[in-house]
């Protein structure tokens, strides 16, 4: 007899979902009946008509990254769904393990790129005549390894052109850039509404914007609304605390460096609006960020101070410098 319990465990790290949120449609008819639905209809678009309500519902969480099984039951193979528009990392061992082994051995770890990969691993029993048991648990983080990671890339201000706000926080800020993925991170404040772009060009790996709540409780650590940009070195850019239901990209995008992807907000972790702009990479199954430094308007490289005014420069003025 055969058990197999593929009871699998995810660690979900910090930016490594995406959510998925709704708003809650509740009017009232001509007749003074109410009516719930998650659409907009043509009385919610003309309020004054109908009596209608709107709520925000809580977003929920989208698991992204898939451990599937195929072939025999006696013979199971293993496989990763990744549905991200850029490459994974995954680790994946037995949670339980009795009378079977991997081929290859497990723990392992696993790049996936976006999609299905081919069988990663098979599963087989050590005594075919007695029973089996096992689980398997994995956990995953976004990006590709980089353990020896060392760029030369300069940043635009993720500014518009001709636009200009203060650093309140940059690195090893006291009050909230302690931690390895926020260490080298800057906090730019600005009004709810102001446009963000791009800072290099990429590929859009998440996009979200459904949350909207914010505060300084570190309950709302993870609801901020962020968009994260792949880099052809590997590296991430996050913009985060956008505004709700603003982002301009979406997920497998293609941008260009100066590209308007957003507008600032105040969900998530905050004591105020503000954009929370990083570089980020995957060393050792750990998402950490790393230094970097902005373009200024004479196309020098400065890194950010706080208290300097950032300003917002174009693609153009620098020619070739910018990718």
């Amino acid at each position: 007899m055969i058990r197999i319990s593929l009871s699998i465990f995810i660690l979900l790290l910090l930016h490594s979902l995406t959510a998925v949120g709704q708003k809650l449609y509740k009017f009232q008819d001509e007749q003074g009946i109410w009516h719930f639905t998650d659409r907009p209809t043509a009385s919610s678009q003309n309020q004054t008509e109908l009596k209608v309500e709107v709520r925000q519902l809580k977003a929920a969480p989208k698991q992204l990254v898939w451990l599937l099984r195929s072939g025999e039951e006696r013979h199971p193979r293993f496989y990763i769904r990744n549905d991200y528009a850029g490459p994974v990392e995954v680790e994946i061992n037995f949670s339980e393990q009795d009378n079977v082994r991997a081929t290859p051995d497990l723990p392992r770890l696993f790049v996936i790129e976006p999609g299905t990969s081919d069988t990663l691993f098979d599963i087989n029993g050590i005594d075919e005549h007695k029973p089996w048991r096992l689980g398997l648990k994995y956990r995953y983080i976004i990006g590709g390894p980089l353990a020896h990671y060392s760029s030369t890339a300069r940043y635009l201000p993720p500014l518009a052109p001709g636009t200009s706000f203060q650093i309140s926080q940059a690195f090893s800020g006291n009050f909230s850039h302690t931690d390895e993925q926020n260490k080298y991170a800057v906090d730019i404040v600005m009004p709810i509404g102001t446009p963000v772009h791009a800072a290099r060009s990429g590929i859009v790996l998440e996009a979200e914007d459904d949350f909207y709540k914010g505060g300084s409780n570190k309950a709302y650590a993870s609801e901020a609304n962020n968009i994260r940009i792949l880099h052809d070195d590997g590296s991430m850019t996050v913009y985060a605390h956008l505004e709700l239901e603003k982002a301009q990209v979406y997920p497998g995008l293609a941008v260009a460096a100066g590209q308007l992807i957003g507008y600032s907000g105040n969900t998530g972790f905050t004591t105020g609006p503000h954009l929370h702009f990083a570089v980020q990479i995957n060393r050792g199954m750990r998402l950490v960020s790393v230094p970097f430094t902005f373009i200024n308007q004479q196309g020098q490289a400065e890194e950010p101070a706080v208290n300097a005014r950032l300003k917002g420069i174009t693609p153009s003025q620098l020619g070739s410098m910018v990718e």
